[in-house]
């Protein structure tokens, strides 16, 4: 049953469209991503779906009486009322009811030591009645619904009445979450509901929305989430929405092979299009060729153009390249431990990293990841313990608040300030490479957003020429294209790296181990996040293993899957050999059969020309099949 239909929406401002012709439909119950660049019109289109917002034109389609519920992305609850009394509140209907029930209970015991009357009866069928209804609409477990709520998303039972005015703001944008997921409206817009929750959280969150009785359509960068909640991905670009069936990875799949197809066709029409353009031009003079000129010339006129396929990600490859190589042993950290006053960070923290090492660190809000990347830097002194850093170690940080970003220098300045050496059409040429042209170069550091702060403090990693990365937090604000480009440096970079992060997506590609952090300390787990996953819920199994046969266990798998994978690889590249040279072998027929067509032996022969023609056709099918099979190929 179809509960949200969107045709040929369109919005404009000035001479910006920003949706133009966007046509969907969603069913009851089911959940939907909406993906895109920022501004490509996704809050817009949000809007518009809760009436804040109108079009310019099209319609909107939603039964009678449909409750639509938004969480947006900066929202925060202002209220007087403690965290417990808040989330209470969106049952206001059942707290009233049963408070009725008390007071009907109470008439009832003082009417009843009276002896029965007809009094009495209309109270106990009153009280019988409002006591069904009460039931009926979970009036005895609404209660420990919101406490449910309340723990999902990260609160301690210790925090419940602590009053919403003291709270910061990430922790009152997981009260205005709570407190739209209890009123349980039939359609649900989310815009980055995981912003503020740690790992912990935002698992509960993916259960919750699997199970949740409505459609919901979200706005996330949180891939991974998007991959363990949605079954469709719609795609905002250009102010046109694409449909797509699967989830996260499926449409990054999906689209890839799009772009490339697109790419293929818009090449092979190009050519087309060119060679109909030279043979014109070569033969409309001449008295015995004017005719086939004025036919190609006809041709020519009624292709229907193709567009351009969408080109290259604006943001061009990064490159982390480290100045010196480093020595093998890069951090041996022993048994650290770190408090500020009274209250403790961390204990017995300790772990190693060796060159090359790409370590994701994870471990709930507050267990002090932080604080360990300032006592790895010197920056704070820890209660005991030592940190040893390898030889050769140059460390660069990044820090997820942009610290280091001088408030009061322009883009322009604060790179050039640390690279004198550098021109500056070096150094435009650079900033034009992280999104930064124009105007922007001049803009002061205090008016960038947070995805320009954070791009800004990238380029500065990236020229710090450092061979240990520390990274805190570095997906935050960052675009999905902005996240994969990171990723494809980080995966390229031969130096070592450590990096706290909450995208759990992010951290399944560039990790080849997965540090725990802990109240006790670290737990090493050699393997992505997924493998970490796997290796967490045989912890906690019946027969799980010791520490000493999980990393032999670890150490077996990684051969095993290093094997298989040098065979999958050999076994790829000769078939990718085998077919590019087919491809090669029918780019040359086709060739060939055009150049015929161009015979005046061949032009001047109808029937030789048709037959001709027919096999020329046939080529270019087999060589689009070719080139959809080269695709495939590379994506696997």
């Amino acid at each position: 049953m179809i509960v949200l239909s969107c045709n040929s929406l369109t919005k404009a401002y000035l001479v910006d469209n920003i949706l133009d012709d966007v046509s969907f439909s969603i069913n009851q119950n089911e959940k939907v991503g909406l993906v895109g660049l920022n501004g490509a019109g996704k809050s817009t289109l949000f809007n518009i779906l809760t009436g804040e917002l109108s079009a310019d034109s099209g319609t909107i389609y939603m039964p009678k009486d449909c409750k639509v519920g938004i969480l947006r992305q900066q929202t925060s609850v202002q209220s007087e009322n403690t965290i417990y009394e808040e989330l209470l509140s969106v049952f206001s209907h059942l707290s009233d009811m049963e408070q009725d029930l008390r007071e009907l209970e109470q008439r009832i015991s003082e009417e009843g030591s009276l002896g029965h009357s007809n009094a009495l009866e209309k109270l106990m069928s009153s009280y019988a009645n409002l006591s069904d209804k009460f039931q009926a609409m979970n009036g005895y477990g609404f209660k420990s619904e919101v406490k449910g709520v309340l723990k999902g998303l990260g609160f301690s039972e210790d925090q419940l009445s602590t009053p919403i005015s003291s709270l910061s703001g990430g922790q009152k944008a997981r009260v205005a979450l709570g407190k739209i997921l209890l009123e349980n409206p039939q359609i649900l817009l989310l815009d980055e509901p995981t912003n503020h929750l740690d790992i912990e959280a935002i698992s509960w969150l993916e259960k919750y929305i699997k199970d949740y009785k409505g459609t919901i359509i979200l706005i996330s960068h949180d891939r991974y989430f998007l991959d363990s909640t949605v079954s469709r991905i719609f795609h905002l670009e250009g102010g046109k929405l694409n449909t797509y069936n699967g989830n996260y990875t499926q449409f990054v799949k999906k689209r890839k092979k799009d772009i490339e197809l697109m790419k293929k066709q818009f090449e092979i029409q190009q050519k087309e299009i060119s060679e109909l353009k030279e043979f014109v031009e070569k033969n409309k003079a001449r008295a015995s060729t004017r005719n086939m000129a004025m036919s190609r010339q006809k041709k020519l006129d009624k292709i229907e153009r193709l567009e351009a396929p969408p080109g290259e990600n604006a943001r061009s490859k990064i490159r982390f390249e480290p100045s010196v190589q480093s020595g093998d042993d890069v951090l041996n950290a022993e048994k650290l431990s770190l408090s500020y006053g009274e209250k403790n960070i961390f204990r017995e923290v300790s772990l190693r990293l060796y060159k090359g090492d790409h370590a994701g660190l994870i471990g709930p809000n507050g267990v002090g990841k932080t604080s360990l990347f300032k006592v790895i830097q010197g920056l704070s002194a820890p209660d005991s313990g030592n940190v040893a850093i390898g030889h050769n170690v140059h460390i660069g940080y990044f820090d997820q608040e942009q610290s280091n970003l001088s408030e009061e220098s322009t883009v322009l300045d604060e790179i050039w300030n640390e690279n004198p050496k550098l021109t500056q059409t070096e150094i435009r040429s650079l900033l034009a490479r992280f999104l930064f042209v124009g105007d922007d170069i001049l803009k002061e550091i205090s008016l960038l957003s947070g995805g320009e702060r954070s791009r800004l403090s990238l380029l500065k990693l990236m020229l710090s020429k450092s061979n240990f990365l520390l990274m805190d937090e570095p997906t935050n604000h960052l675009d999905l294209d902005s996240k994969e480009v990171l990723e494809d440096a980080i995966m390229d970079y031969d130096g070592t790296v450590l990096v706290i992060s909450h995208d759990r997506y992010f951290l399944n590609k560039i990790s080849s181990k997965i540090l725990e952090m802990t109240p006790e300390g670290v737990n090493e787990y050699l393997g992505d996040y997924n493998y970490y996953l796997e290796k967490k819920s045989l912890e906690t199994s019946p027969d799980a293993e010791t520490p000493e046969q999980i990393n032999k266990t670890q150490s077996k798998a990684l051969k095993k899957k290093d094997r298989e994978a040098e065979k999958l690889e050999r076994q790829e590249k000769k078939r990718l050999k085998n077919l590019e040279q087919d491809i090669s072998s029918v780019e040359e027929i086709v060739s060939s059969l055009e150049a015929r067509l161009c015979e005046p032996e061949v032009y001047s022969n109808h029937e030789l020309s048709l037959e001709i023609n027919k096999e020329l056709q046939e080529q270019k099918t087999l060589l689009e099949q070719k080139y959809e099979d080269w695709i495939l190929l590379t994506e696997s």
